[in-house]
């Protein structure tokens, strides 16, 4: 029994000595990978430029732990690392990566699911999307602020309250009974910290539900 545990661990141990044993990641290897990841995922150039770094960080534990010298894994890791900025650079000449085109598709699909503009400036911010970028390619998307931005932003907010089951969407009669306001006060705030401002809020709030539908089924029609 131990006998056979330990021929199969075997291979899997020789695998990874290979990849320890073997030089740092290059130009080849990282485009491989960056192609890869690009077919699955779609990001920003900085997400990128994260993937293909941890790529290289990887492969200097790894040759840390099979006891290789510390200045020789920095030396070569620190070429790898200069050659990631190249490769990203490549992917977006290609086409493959652009940060407005990840902006757009991310901004649409958040709003459809109730996130306010708020929220998907952060989640866009947190992708590396820089802020010019992220400005225009909201409005763009979602219209701006003044025009046809607010009424995209009170869908988003209605698909909020349908999803918590309050305003139109809540029980009948519930602006009724003792308890009203507080529910109310609650979705105010549970809608402010989502980034809806007040003013959007309250009128998700009190809209009629057969207009509420409307809205929301327009803004996901687009």
């Amino acid at each position: 029994m131990l006998a056979r545990m330990t021929d199969r661990t075997a291979p899997a141990t020789k695998r990874r000595g290979r990849r320890a044993d073997g030089p740092a990641p290059d130009r080849a290897a990282l485009r491989a990978t960056a192609l890869a990841h690009l077919a699955r995922f779609g990001t920003t150039r900085a997400g990128l430029e994260q993937v293909l770094a941890r790529m290289v960080q990887r492969w200097a534990r790894g040759a840390a732990e099979a006891g290789h010298p510390s200045d020789e894994i920095e030396s070569q890791a620190a070429t790898a690392r200069a050659l990631v900025a190249d490769v990203v650079r490549d992917m977006a000449d290609l086409g493959a990566v652009d940060d407005a085109a990840f902006a757009g598709s991310r901004a649409r699909s958040l709003t459809r699911v109730g996130r306010s503009r708020r929220a998907v400036q952060a989640h866009l911010a947190a992708r590396g999307v820089g802020e010019d970028v992220a400005d225009a390619v909201l409005d763009d998307a979602l219209g701006t602020r003044d025009g046809a931005g607010y009424e995209t932003e009170l869908a988003a907010a209605l698909v909020f309250a349908r999803k918590r089951r309050v305003g139109p969407f809540g029980p009948a009669g519930d602006h009724d009974d003792d308890g009203a306001f507080a529910r109310r006060l609650r979705a105010l705030e549970a809608m402010a910290r989502a980034g809806f401002g007040r003013a959007v809020a309250e009128a998700a709030l009190d809209m009629d539900p057969d207009e509420a539908e409307e809205r929301i089924f327009r803004m996901k029609s687009i």
